[in-house]
């Protein structure tokens, strides 16, 4: 059995090393950037603020979706 000298706690065995030290900064950091981003998008999305989206968008204001279809594509 291999019995290290550890400055802080004294002696202990390879086997009763202190447990996890938990969720690293990195991980924390990124959830919380995550969790505002998606929280802005959704007071974006409820308030109306970042305007209509949608492929209605995109369209011009007189297009009555009378549109051609691609040829060889069947109605």
């Amino acid at each position: 059995m291999r019995i290290d000298r550890n400055r802080n706690s004294g002696l202990f065995e390879m086997g009763d090393q202190s447990p996890y030290p938990g969720t690293p900064r990195w991980v924390k950091i990124s959830g919380v950037i995550l969790g505002v981003l998606i929280m802005l998008a959704a007071i974006l999305m409820v308030s109306g603020i970042g305007g209509p989206h949608g492929p209605g968008r995109h369209l011009s204001p007189a297009d009555t979706g009378n549109q051609t279809r691609p040829a060889g594509e069947r109605p």
